[in-house]
């Protein structure tokens, strides 16, 4: 894997072995951003954060800080490593559940929350999610949300767009 665009272009990420975690593959990142848009000066959270990809390729773009929270000791570790590799800044890893990292956060607001959980967990998350959410987005914030492709979530914020893209499902919402 490698980042696809900002001040660390090119560079190669690593992901934690075996098959707990699944990496955000570069076409979908891509894909995602691009719906995304700019994030310079963001404020990020990447929830279920697994290899990182996707908060590690905010910062590149110009995040201003970015909390990665991930409940796997060998993913934290990579992300870490990624963090020191590419000598990116403004980073937090957060060894907890996503449900913990979100109560501890109360109050803190972000402008882009990645959500990512593993495939076939999303529907028991999604009503946790639903409740959740919606308060640790800034006003006008956006929320991407990855599924499975045939996975379409429902939560209760504004709707912007939802596409597949091989295997997966790239979701945005706004608050």
């Amino acid at each position: 894997m490698r980042i696809i665009a900002g001040d660390r272009r090119g560079a190669k990420i690593a992901a934690p072995k075996g098959d707990t975690t699944r990496p955000t593959g570069d076409r979908v990142r891509e894909a995602a951003y691009t719906l995304i848009g700019p994030v310079e000066g963001a404020a990020v959270l990447d929830l279920f954060a697994g290899s990182g990809a996707m908060g590690l390729e905010a910062l590149s773009r110009g995040a201003r800080r970015c909390v990665f929270v991930e409940s796997d000791r060998a993913a934290c570790r990579v992300i870490q490593d990624n963090l020191e590799k590419l000598r990116l800044t403004g980073a937090l890893v957060l060894r907890k559940d996503a449900f913990q990292a979100l109560r501890e956060e109360r109050g803190r607001t972000y402008d882009l929350v990645l959500v990512d959980p593993p495939y076939g967990t999303w529907p028991d998350l999604e009503p946790r999610l639903g409740e959740a959410l919606p308060a640790a987005l800034t006003p006008g914030g956006l929320l991407v949300v990855e599924t499975a492709a045939r996975v379409e979530p429902e939560l209760p914020l504004e709707l912007i767009t939802s596409r597949r893209y091989g295997s997966a499902r790239i979701t945005l919402y706004t608050r």
